[in-house]
């Protein structure tokens, strides 16, 4: 088969692809339709690592993936030959302490698509654990159904941050993780989700959705003004950090209301400090996501329900044998960009 193979640092080639993974009575293969590039395959292709993930070894890219069924092992009953389907591209030791908890993305041994050193799903074909694949339902996309991963992660989000009705949300970062986790909180509850960024083209795509206040982060004021227009100067009741900026996570508490809650989503790139007595004197309540569990049935069903609407998210679309070229403007970080599709057939 054909795979995206990241070769070194900084070079991608398309090769010929061998696979010595054969098909289990538990598992299913599946013919790779779409695939979504995600700012981690990028930042693998630009800097060989992500801190203690390092590319060793020429390694296959991409982990947001939907497809066809086209082979099953015998103990797969849910899954038919034929089915449109998406992948999590986690695979957990089903023994484990975490997983036996229903906490398997914490699980030390998961295997990641496209995580040194295990390879991901930009080839034709793979085959994976039928408990982690999931049927699409008939108005549900490919398109859609590879964005169910980044879509997990803003689930997983707003399903921490316990949003009950007519919360007001901020969110920091409009990127496709920032927008996505707007739109779930949204989903969750919220009336109104006020969204930052420094790149008002990344707003502009925000500013199509209804029930989103798109802001940019330099304008402080219309930030404060936005807070206590949309709070009666409260401070908004839950909190998205999306971005991973140092500047942002030390004042992260600053338009919390009392008793809030703050979900650490945007991953820094070195320790920052945090004003830990303005966070007490608050009461608020910090969590943190690393990545996603049990959230692949909850948003295939807001999809199917078209209760979230990833559209507006799509900036280009490319087919396979232009990957390289996709991924070179993916690295380019245009502000206009929030999602690049790659379509295999």
């Amino acid at each position: 088969m054909k795979a995206l193979v990241l070769v070194e640092t900084g070079k991608l080639e398309i090769q010929d692809y061998y696979s010595n993974h054969i098909l289990g009575p538990d598992d299913v293969e599946i013919k790779i339709n779409t695939v979504g590039i995600c700012g981690s395959d990028v930042h693998y292709f630009t800097h060989g690592r992500i801190g203690p993930f390092v590319v060793n070894s020429p390694m296959v890219l991409g982990h947001e993936a939907s497809g066809t069924v086209i082979a099953k092992g015998e103990n797969v009953n849910h899954l038919n030959i034929g089915d449109r389907v998406c992948m999590e591209p986690g695979i957990p030791n089903m023994n484990s302490s975490q997983t036996m908890a229903g906490i398997y993305n914490l699980d030390p041994e998961v295997r990641f698509w496209a995580t040194p050193p295990i390879d991901g799903c930009l080839r034709d074909s793979v085959i994976h654990p039928a408990a982690f694949t999931f049927k699409l339902p008939d108005n549900v996309s490919f398109e859609e159904g590879a964005l169910v991963e980044p879509l997990a992660i803003g689930m997983q989000s707003a399903t921490k941050a316990n949003i009950k009705p007519g919360d007001i949300g901020l969110v920091f970062g409009a990127g496709p993780i920032g927008i996505i986790t707007a739109l779930c909180a949204l989903a969750g509850g919220c009336s109104d989700v006020i969204i930052c960024d420094i790149f008002d083209e990344k707003l502009n795509v925000a500013n199509k959705y209804p029930g989103l206040h798109p802001i940019n982060s330099n304008n402080s004021e219309e930030l404060k003004r936005k807070v206590e227009e949309l709070t009666s100067k409260e401070g908004v009741n839950v909190l998205f950090e999306c971005s991973g900026a140092a500047a942002v996570i030390k004042k992260v508490t600053q338009h919390v209301a009392p008793g809030g809650t703050i979900v650490l989503v945007g991953m820094p790139i070195d320790p920052v400090p945090v004003d830990i007595v303005s966070a007490q004197a608050k009461e608020i309540t910090f969590k943190t996501i690393f990545r996603y569990a049990n959230m692949y049935p909850r948003t295939i069903r807001l999809l199917a329900a078209k209760k979230l609407n990833v559209g507006p998210l799509i900036s280009a679309r490319y087919k396979f044998k232009d990957s390289i070229e996709a991924f070179e403007r993916a690295a380019k970080g245009l502000g206009s960009d929030v999602k690049i599709i790659l379509e295999m057939e």
